[in-house]
């Protein structure tokens, strides 16, 4: 006998299954069909159509000869979730629309936009000595006369001075003159009138640039750790007690 040959095992109705070693029995397989075994069910069938997801009554999905689906995916099923907007794919810098409006936005936490994104704008008062005496929170992009509105409108100060921002003849000279209080502002290039002022007093404002050079040693104040203008306004009190103490 043939030391190689090995019976064929036979299944519960005494079929015999074929042989794989020496290739004979197996059957043909072809691209596109299915593969089937003598006295055996099909393997698979040709996916003609998708049925729906949803498992209903819906109809079938057809596939179209690009291979694509033929019914909208989307109308099966109920929706689920909560539709959120994307604000990333507009063009224009600006906050999410979804935010506009609602309590604790960034405008009503003296948040901003400028150049250099979102920042706050810190408006301080400080007297002979250096040591801070008033202060007032804006949004980044907001113009230094808005805390000039609300600082110096009953400074005790006898003298102001400040730079060529604070030149405004309506909103901060006048007021100041009618107080009593000497204003020492330099004139901006595009007056029509150009106005005198104390050159030499106008070199102690260099008290209010180390004030902000002292302030900016606590990183917490450099880049604003608290979300709310409250919460970001008494660290700066914080500073400004230490200032004074020292």
């Amino acid at each position: 006998c043939n030391p190689l040959a090995t019976p064929r095992s036979r299944g519960p109705s005494g079929h015999a299954y074929p042989r794989w070693g020496d290739g004979a029995g197996q059957p043909t397989v072809r691209r596109g069909s299915a593969v089937s075994i003598s006295g055996r069910h099909s393997m698979a069938r040709p996916a003609r159509a998708l049925r729906g997801l949803s498992g209903g009554t819906s109809a079938p999905l057809t596939l179209e000869q690009d291979g694509s689906v033929g019914a909208c995916l989307r109308c099966f099923g109920p929706r689920r979730g909560q539709r959120i907007g994307d604000d990333r794919f507009d063009h224009r810098s600006s906050p999410p629309a979804q935010l506009r409006g609602k309590r604790g936005a960034p405008e009503t936490q003296a948040i901003g936009r400028s150049r250099g994104g979102l920042s706050t704008k810190i408006h301080t008062t400080v007297d002979a000595l250096g040591n801070p005496t008033g202060f007032h929170l804006t949004p980044g992009q907001a113009h230094d006369l808005e805390g000039a509105d609300v600082l110096l409108a009953d400074t005790p100060a006898n003298a102001v001075i400040a730079d060529k921002a604070y030149d405004a003849q309506a909103r901060v000279i006048e007021p100041l003159l009618k107080a009593g209080k000497a204003v020492v502002i330099p004139p901006r290039s595009t007056r029509t009138e150009q106005r005198d002022y104390d050159r030499h007093l106008y070199k102690a404002r260099h008290l209010i640039e180390n004030f902000f050079a002292r302030l900016k040693q606590y990183r917490c104040i450099a880049t604003r750790y608290d979300k709310t203008a409250r919460n970001f306004l008494g660290a700066i009190h914080l500073v400004a007690a230490v200032v004074w103490l020292n």
